[in-house]
């Protein structure tokens, strides 16, 4: 497969769920109701995601490792967003893509976002071992 080939996208309706406001904490943390910042990456992550499908092997997924994107645009609840991601370069086991992300006006975010193929049972191994229960936790701090 070509890095051309090696694309795809992934859309989502704006909901009360995908706005900024939803993020807050507590009562004193103010956001806008508008598409956030956090959901649009995680579109263009699910494109990227998407598009390295047909890479995996079995016990593989992929995993982000880099972003760098602008939020360009607010988006209201009830629009449409379509994130595309297109792979610019592979080295090795990382993939490099170009990642826009559009609703029904024009172009909302736009950057570059590394993904990495991983063995998701090594992945949840060591995730395992950094829990604060972990016995190897518990050793090293002896």
């Amino acid at each position: 497969m070509s890095k051309a080939e090696i694309s795809a996208e992934a859309t989502l309706v704006v909901t009360s769920e995908e706005t900024a406001q939803r993020l807050a904490l507590a009562p004193e943390d103010a956001f806008p109701e508008v598409f956030a910042t956090s959901r649009m990456i995680a579109l263009m992550e699910v494109a990227a995601a998407r598009a390295m499908r047909p890479l995996l092997g079995d016990g593989q997924l992929s995993v982000g490792v880099s972003l760098d994107v602008k939020h360009m645009a607010a988006t209201p609840v009830g629009s449409r967003v379509r994130a595309v991601a297109t792979c610019l370069h592979t080295d090795g086991r990382l993939l490099h893509f170009r990642v826009e992300a559009f609703d029904d006006a024009g172009m909302v975010g736009a950057g570059e976002h590394t993904r990495a193929i991983i063995d998701t049972a090594r992945l949840l191994a060591g995730a395992a071992r950094r829990r604060p229960d972990s016995s190897s936790t518990k050793q090293g701090m002896q």
